[in-house]
Parts: C-alpha cells; sequence; structure tokens
C-alpha cells in the first residue's frame, strides 16, 4: 500500500492517471504532449506508477502502451472504503462473446482497451483452476451465484443469477496450460447489447506469488461499465484465494 499512496501523492503523476482513465493506452509520446513536459520526466513518473502497479505497459509492434490499471485502487476501496457504504448498488460486468468462426487467437499486434494486473500469494495450479474451474469462479464473482461448464476449448462458461438464468456467458477460445486463456465476453444484462469482445488472462510466476494480467479487447462503446467491473472481479479473486473471503456486492 505505501507505494499506491507515494504514486498518488504527486500532482503529475495523479494528472497521468486522469488521462489514462480518460483514454486508456496512451503511449509515452502522446503522455507526453499532454503534460507539456520533458520526455525524461515523463518517463520518471511513469516508472514510479508502473512500479505502484498503478499503471502497466504492453508492447505492440514499435510502440508501447500504458494503461490504467484500477486493481490496487479497488483494492484500497474494497479495505477502507466500501465497509463505509451500506448497500453498494451492483456495478455492471459484462461479460461478452466473440464469434468463433474464423479466429482463434488474438491478433498479436492488436492494442487491448485495458489491462488490469495484480500480483496473487498463490501457486500457478490453484490461480489456473480458479480461473478454468466454473465452481471455483462461482466461488469469488462478484456478481454471480453460480456458475457452468469448465474451460474448454470451443465450450461455454456460464455465469448464473440466483433464479438459474444466465447472467453472462464466456467461450473458451484458446488455452495454454496454466499460462494464457483467451475467452469471449457476452452480456445478457444491461441493455441488451450483446456485442461480442474478448477477454485473455495472462499468469507468470514470481517466486512464491503469480502475477494475473487480465487484457480486454475489442470493448464496443455501449459496455463502458465493463473496467470498473473488471476491477472488482481481480480484486475479489486475489482476496478469495490470499484469504479465503471473496468480495462479493452486497443487495
Amino acid at each position: 500500500m505505501d507505494t499506491i499512496f507515494k504514486a498518488l501523492n504527486d500532482p503529475t503523476r495523479r494528472a497521468i492517471l486522469d488521462h489514462l482513465r480518460n483514454e486508456d493506452g496512451q503511449s509515452l509520446t502522446q503522455l507526453e504532449e499532454r503534460l507539456e513536459m520533458t520526455r525524461f520526466g515523463v518517463m520518471k513518473h511513469l516508472k514510479v506508477l508502473e512500479e505502484s502497479g498503478l499503471v502497466v505497459s504492453t508492447k505492440k509492434g514499435r510502440f508501447k502502451y500504458h494503461y490504467l490499471n484500477a486493481v490496487p485502487l479497488q483494492e484500497v476501496i474494497d479495505r477502507w472504503i466500501e465497509p463505509l457504504i451500506a448497500k453498494p448498488t451492483a456495478r455492471g460486468l459484462l461479460d461478452l462473446k466473440h464469434h468463433l468462426e474464423g479466429t482463434d487467437m488474438l491478433d498479436v499486434t492488436s492494442k487491448p482497451d485495458f489491462i488490469h494486473q495484480t500480483v496473487i500469494r498463490t501457486t500457478q495450479d490453484t490461480l489456473w483452476d480458479a480461473l478454468t474451474q466454473a465452481d471455483q469462479v462461482a466461488q469469488y464473482h462478484f456478481s454471480c451465484d453460480a456458475a457452468e461448464g469448465d474451460a474448454e476449448v470451443g465450450k461455454p462458461m456460464k455465469m448464473l443469477r440466483k433464479d438459474g438464468s444466465t447472467m453472462l456467458t464466456q467461450t473458451t477460445l484458446s488455452l495454454e496450460p496454466k499460462t494464457r486463456i483467451e475467452m469471449t465476453f457476452e452480456p445478457n444484462f444491461g441493455d441488451g447489447d450483446n456485442t461480442p469482445s474478448r477477454v485473455v488472462f495472462l499468469i507468470d510466476v514470481e517466486g512464491d506469488h503469480c502475477k494475473l494480467t487480465c487484457e480486454h479487447y475489442d470493448i464496443p462503446n455501449a459496455h463502458s461499465g465493463v473496467k470498473e467491473g473488471w476491477a472488482r472481479h481481480v480484486a475479489s479473486l486475489k482476496s478469495w484465494l490470499e484469504t479465503g473471503q471473496p468480495i462479493k456486492l452486497e443487495g
């Protein structure tokens, strides 16, 4: 937590986060133009933000893009702020699907719409099972009550409401055992727009921890609320694996 508060204790770094919140996936050149700072100055601030986990970056082709990582902020909210709220309104998690025909893997040059990343004190096997086994997903998913269908290529995993109806569906597009999962993401609530997009989970082992990265691609404008939902989802997964307690919505 100390690194998070250190990173936030600077107006320029807060401005960088504001710019990324308004438009995620910006290059160093874009941020330099918006901040009217030297390239070196922006790089120094980005380094602090990346070390705190508040910004993550990915290189696509010749360019490196930077993303606001909301997971650490969500963890702060869940620890100190959320308990003060009596019954928070449900936050939309819009899981979307992608048509299986014609594409099994993401274009390696395509740019994510957003990235969430966290480090979890767990084993690779345990994290993999939590992401791929429906009964475990239901344990920590912040707004569903049950799930069915383990992650298998070409097969759907459904998140269910209390009445048994389908809240959202994810179909597995590809699996690289214990390291990478690509899934579709399709909502069955909200405005009724089920335009498909894709989500990718990446697992990297770091000693006795695992770094989990969640990338989301091709999100339609109607699903702008999905970013906040994914931050809560990843934070709940981390809490569940480390403490046995998920972070579920009330009400």
